[in-house]
């Protein structure tokens, strides 16, 4: 038998299959999964690489499963084609354990979940795989048999979005950039330790620390425990938050004694980096739509000691009386594709469409007009999304500065910190996965001009 253990493998299987067929969030399943469990550290690790490999890859897992089918893959029964993809990727991406032992496992598996005679089709599926150097699946990277959507294992209508946007070569890069692993990020909370004396707290505990690269408060981890087990987090010194998404923060340069909304807040990294740039002092309010997002932003904002968050549940679609001019900042971080994100969340290329991003689109601009009635004169509107979709992005800021002549765009550079200026396409925020290792972020900030004096 493999020295790989079947209930990881089991569990795995689970996990893909309910994102598949429930549009379940891979990372959501998979911490609760961890949490109940009892996997040793070696077999935590695996299944989290199996689950998010199979995920990345399943565009190319795909196209060579197709050549082996005599039916559409879309017409198996959901389990079977989620067990070979998984399969496949043992076969194709890992070297850890023999492939014939691989197979072994995966047909027993399928045996006892959906009976022999399913289980004789994965064999033969996956012994035609497991007969041949993983090379040999590769997909012609040039010429006119080449497929694309194969070679980097994302959806056609994404890579012909990205190639319009970004260019061939760009595009290419930002895909084989999605595919490999996110960095684990901390932010330090400056009100309690600075960002140096954090990292050296890490390293003595022999955890793999090192600052991050473009804000002055990240920290880097690799191969660590999660984040709720480390004593610097539960003490409050540290959030998690990305390295891009803390860049919003500096954008909306928050000021002590400001009154500040964020109406898309939890779970409250962006609200509580704010609170934390105004040294505590002033009032943050972070509203969400969900209990259950609102709940985990007072959590986090009651950690790191920040009493200045006003954590309350409310619809950003709706606009309540009484708070017409009232913020000297108001943030929208607006729902979005999440299309910056595909490292983190691999199942999202799949799940998208380009219809989405017009829908989207319809719900960022009603938020962003709902969120500007709320901005003083004088005061800063930023609105930022997690996706690299100019629908999204730039579409969205045009049109709602043609709706809303009171407001004109404030070049990103000039707010960001010294080390992430060249992270600016224009005059608004743009970060990259193959250009600086981090999601893909885009943000604009504008600034509300104050009334004419009067004649």
């Amino acid at each position: 038998m493999s020295d790989l253990p079947s209930r990881p493998r089991e569990i795995a299987l689970a996990i893909i299959d309910r994102v598949d067929r429930r549009k379940a969030y891979a990372d959501v399943l998979l911490n609760a999964r961890l949490e109940e469990a009892a996997l040793t550290p070696a077999d935590a690790a695996l299944l989290t690489h199996m689950v998010y490999g199979a995920l990345r890859w399943r565009g190319r897992i795909d196209w060579v499963l197709a050549g082996l089918l005599r039916n559409p893959l879309k017409d198996l029964d959901p389990l079977i084609r989620n067990l070979l993809r998984l399969g496949g990727y043992e076969l194709l991406f890992l070297d850890r354990v023999p492939a014939y032992a691989t197979v072994n496992e995966l047909v027993e598996l399928a045996r006892r979940r959906a009976g022999p005679g399913k289980a004789r089709l994965v064999n033969a599926v996956l012994r035609q795989i497991a007969g041949r150097e993983p090379d040999a699946w590769s997909p012609p990277g040039a010429g006119a048999d080449a497929d694309p959507a194969a070679l980097v294992s994302h959806p056609p209508w994404l890579i012909d979005m990205w190639r319009e946007q970004f260019g061939r070569e760009d595009s290419r890069r930002l895909m084989e950039a999605n595919n490999r692993e996110a960095p684990l990020v901390l932010r330090a909370n400056r009100l309690r330790i600075p960002r140096d004396a954090l990292v050296e707290r890490l390293c003595a505990r022999g955890i793999d620390a090192r600052p991050g690269t473009w804000s002055p408060l990240a920290v880097r981890l690799r191969g660590a425990a999660s984040p709720a087990e480390l004593a610097e987090f539960r003490e409050g010194l540290c959030q998690v938050q990305g390295e891009a998404s803390q860049m919003v923060g500096f954008l909306i340069d928050p000021r002590p004694g400001m009154r500040v909304l964020d109406v898309c807040a939890a779970p409250g990294g962006k609200a509580t980096h704010m609170a934390e740039l105004m040294d505590g002092r002033g009032e943050v309010v972070a509203c969400d739509v969900s209990e259950r997002g609102v709940a985990r932003l007072a959590g986090n904002a009651r950690r790191l000691g920040l009493d200045c968050v006003r954590a309350q549940v409310r619809d950003a679609t709706e606009a309540p009386p009484g708070e017409s001019g009232a913020f000297d900042r108001v943030l929208v971080d607006a729902p979005c594709s999440g299309l910056g994100t595909l490292r983190a969340h691999p199942e999202i290329r799949w799940r998208r469409t380009a219809r989405d991003l017009d829908r989207l689109a319809a719900l960022q601009a009603g938020m962003l007009d709902r969120a500007a009635s709320r901005v003083r004169p004088g005061g800063v509107l930023v609105y930022a999304t997690c996706t690299l979709s100019r629908v999204e992005n730039e579409q969205v800021v045009v049109a709602f500065l043609e709706r809303h002549r009171d407001f004109a765009v404030d070049a990103a550079a000039v707010h960001l910190p010294d080390t992430a200026r060249s992270m600016s396409a224009g005059p608004y925020f743009l970060a990259l996965p193959h250009r600086h290792d981090t999601d893909g972020f885009f943000a604009a900030r504008m600034c509300r001009r104050p009334p004419a004096p009067a004649p």
